[in-house]
């Protein structure tokens, strides 16, 4: 399986659409394209996985640098998922404290404009 990704702007926040799987050798990718929207000045992201179907450790290692990025200036980088199994990875690694985590892009749009 092959990684597919997307991204498009809701307001003031990139929506990154990813779908497949996020492993070793597809993660480089994800990793070029979240740095490429940070370099642009996009510092509030919402990574949409809703139809991602494996994500690996050097895939969650994309996710965190990708949110040290854009902590670095003062912005945000949430998750929209649903999904047990990709859940499941998030819980047992402890990453559910740090990111935040949505069952919808409108409800995370709406978590950060609310803070």
């Amino acid at each position: 399986m092959d990684l597919k990704l997307d991204h498009y702007t809701e307001g003031d926040t990139e929506i990154v659409v990813v779908e497949g799987e996020i492993d070793v050798y597809t993660a480089p990718r994800l990793r070029e394209l979240l740095i490429d929207l940070v370099n642009k000045g996009n510092f509030h992201l919402v990574v949409n996985m809703e139809k991602v179907e494996f994500l690996d450790s050097t895939g969650l290692g994309v996710l965190v640098g990708g949110l040290k990025r854009v902590r670095a200036h003062d912005g945000t980088l949430d998750l929209v998922c649903t999904q047990e199994r990709i859940l499941k990875i998030f819980r047992i690694t402890g990453l559910t404290k740090v990111f935040g985590i949505h069952n919808t892009v409108q409800e995370a749009i709406d978590k950060r404009s609310s803070k």
